[in-house]
């Protein structure tokens, strides 16, 4: 069974102060654009994983890999043996801020559901994503959200229209803890529950992609540009090719600039590449579904 899940931009991020139990509070607005991790589950008896792509070398292969831990944990639930060998086709950056991870965990949970007949609902599955990390959830539903607690408290946003990105990717990811660490020293977060931004809401609703991007915001990104600070050149680029917001995705260091169309999108894109500011430039369109069922493994190697 092969399945497809998305990565996420978040358009917003509001990050509350740390928490007793390690955790900050978020409320954070995800989009499900066009980068995809596709994760191949077939029968075996000698369980394991492998991964091709870009920067495949960089994921693990053992048990801490996200992927092989959904599907132990399906199977755990399910009161099945995980007998599965999984396959990640990586097409989401690696810990570049776009959730790539949570991604292969939430085409895992669905390609081994399928595999294996749980049977599960997808609430179930929600569920089972949760406990796996906080972007799990959104991998698997897809489109426009708001995210609350640690994210994972999912409702869906008002928002029209297509959204088009040009994405500014570094082969140097950010550890996702350090990047907290760094908001927690420099920053500390507010009190409380967070709130995801009003604009930004209220330009969702209208469908208006140039005040989206006036709304975009991240409170992870003065620490991302702490820890990474040529990426600040990146976003200068940006902007000076007519994007309509850009900002640094969740922990980062992955540059997101809104584009006004596809075509657009292109040319903020060959502005980055020509600057030299990202070691890999890609578009992408949002937003798009979660993690889907593409077909069997032979059916969807026939595709070409």
């Amino acid at each position: 069974m092969c399945v497809r899940a998305p990565a996420k931009i978040n358009l917003g991020l509001a990050v509350g102060r740390r928490q007793a139990d390690g955790y900050h509070p978020l409320a954070t607005v995800f989009q499900a654009v066009s980068l995809y991790e596709e994760v191949t589950a077939t029968p075996s008896d000698e369980p394991g994983l492998t991964v091709s792509g870009p920067q495949a070398e960089r994921v693990p292969t053992d048990s801490s890999n996200l992927a092989l831990r959904a599907a132990h944990l399906l199977a755990e639930a399910a009161g099945v043996e995980p007998e599965v060998h999984l396959h990640l086709a990586k097409g989401v950056p690696v810990a570049g801020g776009m959730a790539g991870g949570s991604a292969d965990a939430a085409a895992a949970l669905v390609a081994c559901d399928a595999l294996w007949g749980t049977g599960m609902s997808r609430d179930q599955l929600l569920e089972l994503g949760a406990e796996l990390g906080s972007d799990v959830p959104f991998a698997l539903v897809g489109q426009t959200a708001v995210g609350r607690g640690r994210g994972h408290l999912l409702s869906p946003a008002m928002s029209r229209g297509e959204y088009h990105w040009a994405l500014g990717i570094q082969e140097q990811g950010l550890s996702t803890p350090q990047v907290y660490r760094t908001f927690d020293e420099i920053l500390g977060g507010v009190d409380g529950e967070p709130e995801p931004d009003r604009a930004l809401m209220q330009a969702l609703r209208s469908g208006d992609p140039e005040a989206v991007g006036a709304a975009l915001v991240n409170d992870l990104q003065p620490a991302a540009l702490e820890l990474a600070p040529h990426l600040v050149e990146t976003l200068v680029v940006a902007e000076e090719a007519g994007a309509l917001g850009v900002l640094v995705s969740g922990s980062g260091p992955t540059v997101a600039a809104l584009a006004r169309s596809q075509q657009h999108a292109t040319t903020v894109a060959a502005a980055m590449t020509a600057a030299g500011v990202a070691d890999d430039v890609r578009c992408a369109a949002g937003p798009v579904g979660g993690a889907r069922l593409v077909g069997s493994s032979v059916a969807h190697e026939g595709k070409g």
